[in-house]
């Protein structure tokens, strides 16, 4: 089950996040400065999936943001990354070549 997911840029900004149980808002904020940290610590020749805590990171990095999805341990990996994939290319078919901007002042037309 997946459990958050999150954009972020490569300066650590959370771009757009959705949430499918409730956390409350100062420990997201905590839990998206964690994660982030230990995504965007990783080189690009380390694996994409994080054990963390309870759950499991899945993330993906396109140009200047990172996709992260926070799932359960019985959640397939290879599926939440080609999720991933398939989300990124139906926002870049939608906007034209998407980018940072589009997901940052177009919220509400990438909003899952």
């Amino acid at each position: 089950m997946i459990k958050f997911f999150l954009m972020v840029n490569k300066q650590g900004q959370t771009r757009l996040s959705k949430y499918y149980e409730h956390i409350e808002i100062h420990k997201r904020t905590m839990l998206e400065a964690e994660v982030i940290k230990n995504c965007l610590s990783r080189s690009k020749d380390q694996c994409s999936f994080i054990e963390y805590k309870d759950f499991k990171l899945v993330y993906r990095q396109y140009a200047a943001l990172f996709v992260v999805v926070g799932i359960n341990e019985t959640e397939n990996e290879m599926a939440v990354y080609e999720l991933i994939h398939n989300f990124v290319e139906v926002l870049d078919k939608y906007f034209s070549r998407v980018s940072e901007l589009d997901v940052s002042f177009l919220v509400s037309e990438s909003h899952l």
